[in-house]
């Protein structure tokens, strides 16, 4: 029987977001001095000791994402961009300056999610300072904020050559990082910036829609209202669709329970 190729590659992202999670855990021991512990949690065949499956308890039921508090979410997520530094699961890594792990407030009341990194983000390690992450950043002042309340983010944390689109598999192995990053950070609302974003994250949940059909609706990523919209670099070449995006940011403030500021008077 043939292999179904979405439940392959399903198993190949939880494999990938398993490892990661084992070598931050084993990385964070290393720091706190520990380099070996005994085995007690459950009982494996035979009477040895057998580890729980992450979200177990030794009994085998589910128990809740662990809370983080500051100063264990700055831990986690350095933790994350260390794993980020070393990855080689795609060959995005070949050709790279830098990763691009993002960057923020952590604990946002808005997630932004863009494609990747292009130049200047390969060369400085942020994202979103290029012509598209100014465009963002008076997107976002205008909403109120400023980039450090909020926290900003790519589907893969490596530049693709010459700029192109992410290819799936390529998000596929970077995504889970980006879950991870979700855990912690909790947002209250995530902004999809553009298609690689939408489809990156929420591969199988709006099936056959263009980011310009989803846009302005409501979706929602394990429990976060997600609001899909334009990417930045999308409106330096048709700035009328920039009226869409303020719509739709509109949404995200009324999510939160924020109304923007007036806006500027313009100069006589």
């Amino acid at each position: 029987m043939a292999s179904n190729p979405i439940n392959r590659s399903e198993t190949k992202r939880r494999l990938a977001h398993l490892v990661d999670d084992l070598a931050r855990h084993v990385e964070s021991l290393r720091e706190e001095g520990i380099t070996e512990f005994e085995r007690s949690l459950g009982i494996a065949p035979g009477g040895s000791p057998a580890p729980a499956m992450p979200g177990e308890s030794a009994s085998g039921q589910a128990v809740p994402p662990p809370s983080f508090s500051g100063t264990d979410v700055t831990a986690e997520l350095k933790a994350i961009a260390r794993t980020v530094a070393a990855c080689k699961k795609c060959i995005l890594h070949a050709k790279r300056c830098q990763t691009v792990p993002g960057q923020g407030n952590i604990h946002p009341d808005i997630l932004f999610i863009g494609e990747g990194p292009g130049q200047d983000e390969d060369k400085q390690g942020l994202a979103f300072i290029g012509r598209a992450g100014q465009l963002l950043t008076r997107l976002i002042t205008r909403m109120g904020f400023t980039r450090d309340e909020v926290f900003i983010a790519n589907i893969v944390k490596c530049r693709p050559p010459n700029n192109r689109k992410p290819l799936p598999e390529e998000m596929d192995m970077c995504r889970p990082y980006l879950e991870r990053q979700i855990d912690v950070l909790k947002p209250k609302v995530i902004v999809l910036l553009g298609a690689s974003a939408f489809e990156g994250l929420m591969p199988s949940g709006v099936p056959g829609k263009t980011i310009s059909k989803v846009r302005g609706t409501w979706l929602e990523y394990k429990g976060i209202p997600t609001m899909p919209t334009f990417h930045p670099s999308y409106l330096l070449r048709n700035q009328a669709a920039m009226w869409d995006v303020w719509n739709d940011m509109q949404l995200v403030l009324k999510r939160i329970g924020r109304t923007p500021p007036p806006a500027p008077a313009k100069a006589k």
